[in-house]
């Protein structure tokens, strides 16, 4: 575990098989040093990003987000696996979004069946994904627990990411 205002350098130093970007409160506009940290790590390292570290993610690979209406905010929020079709019940606790067609060579993966926003998103040639939503959150819904799985299968065979999904 380090802080945000860690360097890219001292990331790697620690010799990580993967980094995972959490959640945080704030606009992710506001970050650019995390965010640069960020692009500085993208294809060295394994990136799972949630919440905040999904926008920051996207923003690294060069795309955006915008401030929601409303935010989402609570418990059973469903959002759809587009891989399966699957409609998993999500944690959420957030008031930006990454906004659609902004990442480039990035493939939506999840989506809020509630308003359409983008809920997750992988980058194959950056072997990277992230979601917006919460996937450890306890108490809460389970259904998105794969994702560890996905995130430990990248860090393990990270060639192999690409036919994931």
């Amino acid at each position: 575990v380090v802080p945000a205002s860690t360097t890219a350098s001292d990331v790697l130093s620690l010799e990580p098989d993967g980094l995972f970007l959490s959640n945080g409160p704030g606009d992710p506009a506001a970050l650019t040093g995390p965010r640069d940290v960020i692009a500085d790590l993208l294809g060295r390292v394994p990136i799972f990003g949630i919440c905040l570290g999904h926008q920051l993610l996207a923003a690294a690979l060069g795309g955006s987000t915008y401030k929601l209406p409303f935010g989402h905010h609570g418990a059973n929020h469903p959002v759809q696996r587009l891989a399966t079709g699957v409609v998993e019940i999500t944690s959420q606790n957030h008031n930006y979004a990454v906004a659609a067609g902004s990442v480039p060579d990035a493939e939506v993966t999840h989506v809020n069946l509630n308003d359409g926003v983008i809920e997750g998103f992988r980058s194959r040639k950056a072997g990277a994904f992230s979601v917006q939503y919460h996937p450890e959150a306890a108490p809460g819904p389970h259904d998105a627990r794969y994702l560890f799985g996905e995130f430990d299968a990248l860090m393990r065979y990270p060639t192999a990411f690409a036919g994931q999904r």
